[in-house]
């Protein structure tokens, strides 16, 4: 039988235990958090007041913060291709029977996620501080022009992105609050806050994911492992761009000014991948191939050495002008 047909007999296998998950790791609709909580409320007589607050603060944040805001932003609202790319993954199924229990998952989860561009794209309309022309603009290239994350429709490899990457969006929402906070703005920073708390839960979901497949098929797992940390995560919005600019010439500065406040480095990279070892067990798994073998020795030895590239990584002090901000004022 061949690779592809073992993981859709793996993925038919785990079906059964997916509408559990949904009920463990995803709030009920009439129950989670929504934009409007955070947000002034455009019925009441004190809208323009609460507004004129938002804007007053937003005065305090620096250019690079706002930057990565925006990023971070126009990163969660281009969920319309993160859903089309999950719902072609091998096993999920949205058409049969009105759907499988994977399908749900990923309609479901997207629903939460949604929520997350929602809230800060009308939190940066309301700051004054952004061009949202140009973000609106950005947005839309990002969903034009799709990604290519090299997991192809493999599930294994889909949930290892997955899991990665939620933890990473964790940190950043996390350390963008923190700054938020930081800088007296504290209706910001528990919304942001708030935001990584869904990007845990979703962490911890799809981590269980990879946990149940190491467990009826460790060696296909441990490769699939191994396959997307050699090329290395590539993050959601690497083909960021400004308008008028190329695929991608955006995303590297963006990166940088990301690095550069401390929202999200190279060293969380290797943190992350660290914390998957540990939280998969990686160390312990076994009936492995000797394939799969090499395969964890490699991840095991992977952060060590990752650990000593990132300390020689250096990152430009000066910010780069987005279309997106506008640049600090030279005193």
């Amino acid at each position: 039988m061949s690779n592809k047909n073992v993981r859709l007999e793996v993925m038919q296998f785990l079906e059964k235990d997916v509408e559990s998950l949904i009920e463990k790791y995803l709030i009920p609709i009439d129950s989670i958090w929504q934009p409007s909580d955070f947000l002034p409320n455009s019925e009441a007589d004190s809208f323009f007041d609460e507004v004129t607050e938002i804007r007053e603060l937003s005065k305090e944040l620096p250019y690079d913060f706002w930057v990565v805001l925006v990023g971070d932003m126009i990163t969660e609202e281009a969920l319309p291709t993160y859903e089309s790319w999950l719902m072609d993954v091998e096993g999920v199924d949205q058409v049969e029977n009105g759907g499988n229990a994977w399908s749900k998952w990923v309609k479901h989860w997207t629903g939460e996620e949604n929520r997350h561009g929602d809230v800060l794209n009308k939190y940066l309309y309301l700051s004054g501080r952004v061009n949202m022309r140009e973000i609106e603009r950005t947005t839309q290239h990002l969903i034009a022009d799709g990604f290519d994350i090299g997991t192809d429709r493999d599930p294994y490899k889909n949930f290892v992105y997955t899991s990665f990457q939620e933890l990473a969006t964790y940190i950043s929402h996390n350390r963008v609050a923190k700054i938020a906070k930081k800088n007296n703005n504290k209706q910001l920073g528990k919304m942001c806050q708030i935001i990584s708390g869904d990007e845990m839960r979703h962490h911890n979901a799809y981590s269980e994911f990879v946990e149940r497949i190491f467990k009826v098929d460790p060696s296909q797992m441990m490769l699939a492992f191994y396959d997307m940390m050699k090329q290395k995560i590539t993050m959601p919005a690497h083909f960021l761009r400004e308008s008028g600019g190329k695929i991608g010439t955006a995303f590297e500065e963006f990166s940088n000014t990301a690095q550069r406040i401390g929202v999200y480095t190279s060293k969380d990279y290797v943190d992350i991948l660290a914390k998957l070892l540990s939280r998969w067990e990686i160390d312990k798994i076994s009936n492995l191939t000797d394939e799969a073998e090499k395969a964890r020795d490699y991840l095991m030895r992977l952060p060590d050495r990752m650990y000593r590239l990132s300390d020689r990584i250096k990152i430009p002090e000066n910010s780069y002008e987005f279309k997106w901000v506008e640049p600090p004022v030279v005193k």
